[in-house]
Formats: structure tokens, sequence, C-alpha cells
């Protein structure tokens, strides 16, 4: 006959240990939760770290812009060297075209043995002209065969350096592509970031850039009535004039004008258009003109920031005008706002 003896009762000691358990389970799987989906960060943050990839991509720019100097040099130079090189073969052929015409005329004249010539010769005078003639040939052909071997010797260094610079040229295009690759993806990570945000939380930036732009042209404004400080020269004042009346376009990495700029995009156009040739890049600026120091500054030099990263026009008063970063427009800005300053640059006197 079976039991029907009451089932046991777990013990008090054995339900808090699953209790315990089960809160533990549940934790955990909250904390796991957690890991899945991070907070989202804030709009504060997002507009640091944003404002930082476009300081980090506009430091690319420049560099991808010199590389693109220097392949555009070496494009050049490559090119002369290769007229060079097809001019020399061509004056190395008329050479040997010479050398034979020499040859030749010298058998023609000396293929008898003198003695003999002379012997066989009714007019021994007659003989000494063309023994005369053949001297002079032989001379002429030394002089020729000189000049082959320096025009040989000259090709072999411009071929030899042509094919140098023609590896310059691929590793140039490698640091290039490197370059390009780089700042491109540090503004694909900054509209990453972007894309984390709402619309409302994007329309609170663009606002923001917006007054920003707007506080910081009226304060240029009220500093520079205030300063009235006398410019740096002729030339100086016409460049800073022409960048005046590019306020409002757009920064564009990579471009020149007359309707985008990236910094030292600007400062090139602007100089140009007061009749000066400056190189493309800040790297190279950098030496277009005399160096000096803040206290120094008068409007039209030019202001370098940030390792060289960053140039713009000093427009007097502690304010400066230039092509900021991706998004923003040319504006006149306080010098406080552009990071560490590394010195001025005069360009022209």
């Amino acid at each position: 006959m079976a039991s029907h003896r009451r089932p046991k009762q777990p013990s008090r000691a054995r339900v808090t240990v699953l209790t315990v358990t089960a809160a533990a389970a549940v934790a955990l799987t909250a904390q796991s939760g957690a890991q899945a989906a991070p907070a989202k960060p804030k709009i504060d943050e997002v507009k640091s770290k944003v404002d930082a990839l476009h300081h980090e991509a506009e430091e690319a720019t420049e560099q991808y812009n010199q590389a693109d100097e220097r392949r555009g040099e070496l494009q050049e130079e490559i090119g002369k060297l290769q007229d060079k090189v097809a001019r020399g073969q061509q004056e190395l052929n008329a050479l040997r075209d010479k050398i034979g015409s020499v040859a030749s005329a010298q058998y023609r004249s000396g293929g008898i043995d003198p003695a003999l010539q002379l012997f066989l010769s009714g007019d021994p005078d007659t003989y000494l002209d063309k023994a005369s003639a053949i001297d002079q040939l032989s001379a002429q052909q030394a002089d020729v065969l000189t000049q082959i071997q320096a025009k040989q010797r000259t090709l072999a260094q411009q071929r030899a350096e042509a094919t140098e610079k023609l590896g310059d040229l691929e590793s140039v295009r490698k640091s290039l592509g490197d370059k390009k690759r780089k700042y491109q993806g540090k503004l694909a990570e900054a509209q990453k970031l972007l894309n984390t945000l709402t619309q409302a939380e994007k329309d609170r930036i663009a606002e923001e850039e917006r007054a920003k732009e707007q506080r910081a042209s009226r304060a240029a404004g009220e500093r520079l009535d205030l300063g009235k400080e006398a410019p740096a020269s002729g030339l100086g004042a016409a460049a800073l004039s022409a960048a005046a009346t590019r306020v409002g376009m757009p920064y564009v990495s990579g471009h020149e004008g007359p309707s985008s700029f990236d910094c030292s995009g600007l400062t090139q156009w602007a100089y140009g258009q007061a009749g000066a040739d400056l190189s493309r890049v800040t790297y190279t600026q950098q030496n277009d003109g005399t160096k000096i120091g803040r206290s120094q500054l008068k409007p039209g030099d030019l202001v370098f920031f940030n390792n060289l990263s960053h140039v713009g026009l000093y427009a007097g008063n502690n304010t400066v005008l230039h092509a900021p970063y991706p998004g923003a427009n040319v504006r006149y800005e306080a010098m406080g706002y552009l990071g560490t300053f590394q010195f001025g640059v005069r360009i022209g006197g």
C-alpha cells in the first residue's frame, strides 16, 4: 500500500539561498542590459568631441595639401627632366651621325698609306694639302668623340635623377592617399557622433554656431572700430580687405576660393588678390615672410596656431579673420578662441 506521508517542506536556509540567487541573477541581467545599451553622451560632450575631431581633420587637411603641392612640384620637375633627356638624346644622335660622316671622309681621304700616296702623287703640294685635311678631320673626330662622351654622361645622370624623382612621386602619392583617408575618417567620425543626437539637439548646435558667429562678428567690429591699428603694409591691408569680402563663405577642406576655403586657402587667396604669391599650406606659408612675435602684430599679418595646423589674418586688437573648421564659415574671431598661438609672419616687409 502506497505511503501518504506529507512532502518535506524546504528549510528556511534553503529558501534564503534561492532568494539571494534569484536576486543576483536579476541584478546581473540588469547590468548586462546596461552594458549593451550605454548611456547616451550628453550634447555638450558630443559638441566638444566633434570640435576636437574637426581640428584634427584640419591638421590632416594641411598635411594632405602639402603632399599634393609636393606632388605637383615633382611632376613638373620630372617633366622638365624628361624634356632634357629627349633633347639630349637628339643631340647625341646628331653627334653620332657627325662622327660617322667624319670617319667616312677620313677613309676616303686617307685610306692609302701616306708614303705610297706621296710616291703616286704627281703633285707633292696637293698631297701635303690632303695630309693637312686628314689631320684636321682627325682633330674634328676627336672633338666629336669628346662631346659624345660628355653627352652620354649627362644623359645617364638625368635619367638617374628622373628615376629617383619618379620613386619620390610614388611615395608622395601613397602619403597623399593616407592623409586623405585620415582627414576623411576624422570628418566621418565627427558626423557619426553628430548622428547620435536628436534633430532638436542638432538644431540647437547649429543655432549655437550661428549665434557664436554673430557674436564674434559684432565683437570683432567693435574691437576693430576701437583699435584703428595701422596695417602692416599696403599689401597686408589689401589682403585683409580682400579676405573681408569672404566673410560668411563656408569652410571646405582643400578649397582655395573664391566661394569656399580652408584656412590656408583663404590666406593664399587673399594675398593673391593683393598681388602676392603665397605658397599653399600653413607649413610653407610660415616661410613666405618675416616671423614676428605677438606684440609686433599689425593688421594683415599672418597668424599661426596649434603647431602650424591653422592660419588666419590678423585684423587688429587681438582679432583674427579666418576660415575656422568644417561646418563653420569665414569669420572674425578673438585670438583667445583659436588655441595656442605660435607666431606671426609679415608678408612683403
